[in-house]
């Protein structure tokens, strides 16, 4: 159990933070994996399906005509754990003049495609304008990473898992002439994308000049604080433990978070003694205990502590005061919701927080796709099954 490990992680619980919850904005949504809002307009939710298409939820109704629908492009994600899909969504920092946004997904040849589209205006898409940034043959289907955002320097970070199977049998985690097992940073002003010189390897033989972080196993979901710009990854572990690995915002990039020679913090790949000069330890980590095969299938394993970590944000909204600079994350496994933050580079103040926040009502609810965070700070909580959630002070 995660309380079992307290002892030798660096969390301290200080002080109290506000007694949460949360409400149900809109349901109904088939295999959902991502929220956010319109970049200026946070009555105007925008919701990632898997299949392909981006629905929309305006002044808390859910609109039947979608935004967006690749579903013909997509892999329909028809057989459970099938991690292919619409896997992210960005709107681009100017999105207000210019109209565009970026999508991550896995199209019927196998490919991972990294695309730019352009509005029609805030309800739809013009489905011609697919301008493809860069697509990526897939060895397996699973670990495909998925999300995308931009950073306050104006530049795309994609992540990118390390190719699938099990084990990183490429080794791409540690190979820096890959882009698997990595987060890129791209330029999108320049055609098809340009690679910013302050890349850590930009320009150097047998180094990818789009890496900006390394030694990633399958990142599902990674924020920015957005006062202060730091980063959040959360890095799906192989079999014993899940991770959130961090970087502060004057980080130069380069840093190998140790996949796969090391799961978290303990070796993997050498088993025993494995080198960890030059590694950078995740912030926190917690076990890798629950049962995936029970969890495909629906069934409640309410004192685990999960098998898939479900990145999270930073609140720093107004409706909730106490929560400011609180990271909530959760796992898709156990339906399992903690928060912690960040003092001296190291997690304070850790805090499980799945009963107070009682999503779904107080049903079991062990599919938590994602979070979302809207034009406010305000966060949100996806359900794989089907539901959306904004997180609340408790009244």
């Amino acid at each position: 159990m995660l309380k079992q490990i307290l002892l030798i992680l660096p969390f301290l619980i200080f002080g109290q933070t506000p007694h949460l919850s949360s409400v149900q904005i809109a349901d109904g949504f088939k295999k959902p994996l991502y929220a956010t809002s319109h970049p200026t307009d946070t009555n105007l939710l925008y919701v990632v399906e898997q299949a392909g298409r981006i629905m929309l939820i305006q002044n808390g109704k859910r609109l039947k005509h979608p935004f967006l629908d690749i579903n013909n492009q997509v892999v329909d994600p028809n057989r459970p754990g099938d991690e292919r899909g619409l896997l992210g969504f960005a709107f681009h920092p100017d999105h207000e003049k210019n109209g565009k946004f970026y999508i991550n997904y896995m199209n019927n040849d196998g490919f991972t495609v990294v695309s730019e589209f352009q509005i029609k205006n805030r309800l739809r898409t013009d489905h011609n304008s697919e301008r493809i940034l860069f697509d990526l043959k897939q060895p397996y289907s699973n670990h495909n990473g998925g999300h995308l955002d931009f950073g306050q320097d104006g530049y795309l970070y994609i992540s990118v898992g390390d190719g699938g199977k099990a084990g990183d049998p490429l080794n791409a985690g540690q190979d820096l002439n890959t882009i698997f097992g990595k987060v890129l940073r791209i330029d999108v002003t320049q055609i098809p994308y340009g690679i910013p010189k302050s890349n850590p390897f930009y320009g150097q033989e047998n180094k990818r000049g789009e890496i900006w972080a390394w030694g990633l196993r399958n990142v599902w979901r990674f924020s920015f604080d957005r006062e202060n710009g730091d980063i959040f990854y959360g890095d799906v572990g192989q079999n014993k433990w899940e991770e959130i690995n961090y970087e502060a915002s004057n980080s130069k990039g380069g840093l190998n978070f140790g996949w796969r020679i090391m799961e978290a913090n303990h070796c993997y790949d050498p088993e025993e003694n494995c080198p960890k000069n030059g590694l950078t330890p995740p912030i926190l980590e917690y076990p890798n205990d629950a049962n995936y095969m029970r969890t495909l299938t629906g069934m409640d394993q309410p004192d685990v502590d999960g098998c898939s970590v479900t990145g999270g944000y930073v609140y720093r909204g107004k409706q909730i005061k106490g929560l400011q600079g609180t990271y909530l994350f959760g796992d898709y496994c156990s339906g399992n919701i903690w928060s912690f933050k960040v003092k001296n580079g190291k997690a304070v103040e850790f805090q499980n927080r799945t009963e107070e926040i009682n999503l779904a009502g107080g049903e079991f609810t062990n599919y938590i796709s994602s979070f979302g965070e809207d034009a406010d700070g305000e966060l949100y909580i996806v359900d794989y099954n089907g539901g959306v959630y904004k997180l609340i002070n408790q009244k």
